[in-house]
């Protein structure tokens, strides 16, 4: 043990962790969320480039932002999120062990027949070598199945999971995009099998102002009921709860929702009635606006480490604060009176 280590700690470089699931992994309060990382000079929709990219995986790890989620398919299929996030391992590979690295497969890479895609026994392992390649690590500390896969046998799909823990390639199981139903398939067949394909998280869509979508209500609650984490992506409504949607007419090109054309979500009366009033509560208790809606989450039953993407490393340090605040009671109340979760 390095001098002046401790025995035991609960945070790192300042930041809190909590537990995923019932497991014994834990993570970063507020992790990051890579799926902005890429090219953007290459038209592969990405938003944040390398050179800043890098800047910002290396103020995360200063500040304590240690929970890290990719994708293979992130930026079109090309898997430069994860190749930018390899670049930054293979500089720093002293700091394999302080990172919480979790990716994605399911969807088609790395080759174009039917065989590379879906979650067959074949496809997961071709994808998971090829994650390892590009980001030039030896495991996985969470792997995801980017979707549900209606026609691979679970038992497959599982078995394969338990094969990749064994070997110390994967060291823990998650979903994404599941359904109540979808979970309960998986957990009656994992129950039969080895605890090792255990689903520790689920990660779905969630924001404390549009909550689940639709397709996937009552997710959370099943999280909370059945001891796994829900891991929200898009937990900021890309970009809504933020202060730059509070004025319309500052909106213009370059802010996400009006590139992507999403414009009813920002001009909804009801959407900015609320984000209004949790603007107000947010400047009397002298925090952002961001800060506020990732503590509230922090707060809800079931809710695991949340993971904001960011552009900048201002971006970066402000949602990290969020991590570290404890709201009152009473102000949990308030909150809980404008979002209705």
């Amino acid at each position: 043990m390095a001098q002046g280590s401790p025995w035991t700690t609960d945070c790192y470089n300042g930041m809190p962790y909590r537990f995923i699931g019932n497991s014994g992994l834990r993570a970063s309060n507020v992790g990051l969320g890579t799926w902005k990382f890429g090219y953007p000079d290459t038209g592969d929709g990405s938003r944040v480039d390398e050179k800043t990219a890098l800047e910002i995986l290396d103020s995360a790890v200063e500040i304590g932002v240690t929970f890290w989620d990719t994708a293979n398919r992130y930026n079109n299929g090309t898997g430069n999120s994860e190749k930018i996030i390899g670049k930054w391992f293979k500089s720093n590979p002293d700091q394999r062990r302080n990172i919480v690295l979790s990716t994605k497969v399911y969807g088609g890479m790395d080759g174009c027949t039917p065989n590379h895609s879906r979650l067959s026994r074949s496809n997961i392992l071709d994808s998971v070598y090829a994650c390892l390649k590009r980001l030039q690590v030896e495991y996985i500390d969470l792997l995801y199945f980017h979707a549900f896969d209606p026609e691979i046998p679970i038992e497959e799909s599982l078995l394969t999971i338990e094969d990749l823990v064994k070997r110390d390639i994967i060291r823990y199981f998650a979903v994404s995009n599941f359904t109540v139903a979808q979970l309960s398939k998986y957990k009656s067949v994992q129950e039969k099998l080895s605890s090792r394909c255990k689903v520790i998280a689920v990660q779905n869509q969630f924001d404390i102002v549009t909550g689940e979508n639709p397709k996937y209500q009552g997710v959370l609650q099943y999280a909370a009921e059945s001891g796994i984490s829900f891991i929200a992506w898009g937990p900021l409504s890309r970009g809504l709860l933020t202060n730059r949607y509070l004025n319309i007419e500052n909106v213009g090109p370059g802010d996400r929702l009006f590139d992507e054309g999403s414009t009813e979500l920002y001009t909804d009366n009801k959407v900015r009635e609320k984000i209004t009033r949790l603007s107000s509560l947010a400047k009397e208790w002298n925090i952002e606006l961001n800060q506020l809606a990732l503590a509230y989450m922090l707060t809800l039953p079931g809710m695991g480490p949340v993971i904001p993407s960011a552009s900048t490393v201002a971006q970066l340090k402000s949602n990290a604060e969020a991590g570290k605040i404890v709201l009152e009671k009473s102000q949990v109340e308030r909150i809980k009176e404008i979002v209705n979760y």
